[in-house]
């Protein structure tokens, strides 16, 4: 057997995590005290801006990140969100969205609703820096993808801008669909390319499927997917309900009845119900239930 066919071996012992079992047995009662009042989230990746080719990758030290030029692992939930900024603040994340969707379909905020209908989903209603419209949308549609990687416990959530979305949709169309298998089926690797369209230069999101999970893999992967997306749909329906709450009263009445001020500094945070604090729904990412 020669050198390649062994890296083809170790490349595809894909180590699953084990739901409930460790070397050391560790209940909710041990990470109680340690973890009170601290917001727990998914480690977080955005595509690079500027066309670089290499991933800001979270690690034990926030001041010093890691830089990798892939991420490779198995898509286990993705999900649509959209947000629409002011004019000019689209990639500004010290300003609050003023509507905000934890699925792509309803906004809540301003203008709020069906977001298949709102007139700021429609191509061509988007402005650049200097107020000239362009043929993109004003709201922002992006899709968040929640990535376990071999030998972790916990998936990494890579949200795709707009640009990226394509990329995405057209790898689903030709590398699952056609075989009828599920995301959480096959090890991918994600990529960046760079992109100039006349003064503008960005980096685009890349996908190839690396191999099939097979066997025991794909029962234990499976059996992680369903579990982990069960937990997900159930925030996000948590996450829309107490968002539409938040926003029915955070409403202060002036002595004028005609004349109502939306106080929305929070914009879109909501205070879960499983005892991990407060969650920013547009720059943080989900914890799990």
């Amino acid at each position: 057997m020669n050198m390649n066919e062994n890296a083809l071996i170790e490349k595809k012992e894909f180590i699953v995590p084990s739901l409930g079992e460790t070397e050391c047995e560790f209940s909710n009662e041990d990470f109680a005290e340690d973890f009170e009042g601290l917001q727990l989230s998914f480690p977080r990746i955005k595509i690079p801006g500027s066309g670089s080719l290499r991933f800001e990758m979270p690690s034990a030290n926030p001041e010093d990140p890691e830089y990798e030029k892939t991420i490779d692992g198995v898509i286990i939930y993705n999900h649509r969100t959209c947000a629409y900024w002011p004019a000019g603040s689209e990639y500004d994340e010290s300003v609050n969205p003023l509507c905000s969707s934890v699925d792509g379909k309803t906004g809540i905020g301003d203008p709020g609703g069906a977001c298949a209908v709102c007139e700021l989903n429609q191509y061509g209603t988007a402005t650049d820096k200097n107020g000239n419209a362009t043929a993109g949308k004003a709201c922002k549609n992006m899709r968040h993808l929640y990535i376990l990687r071999s030998g972790e416990y916990l998936p990494v959530m890579l949200s795709l801008p707009p640009t990226s979305i394509r990329p995405y949709s057209d790898f689903m169309n030709t590398a699952f669909v056609p075989r009828k298998r599920p995301t959480w089926s096959s090890v991918i690797q994600i990529g960046l390319k760079r992109v100039e369209n006349g003064a503008n230069t960005y980096s685009v999101a890349t996908f190839k499927v690396l191999y099939d999970l097979e066997g025991e893999q794909l029962r234990q992967v499976k059996q992680y997917a369903e579990s982990f997306r069960g937990q997900i749909r159930r925030m996000l329906q948590e996450r829309a309900l107490s968002s539409e709450s938040r926003l029915e009263t955070d409403v202060i009445a002036d002595p004028d009845p005609n004349y109502m001020i939306s106080e929305n500094g929070e914009h879109f945070s909501v205070t879960a119900n499983v005892g991990v604090g407060t969650v920013d729904g547009e720059r943080n990412e989900l914890p799990l239930a």
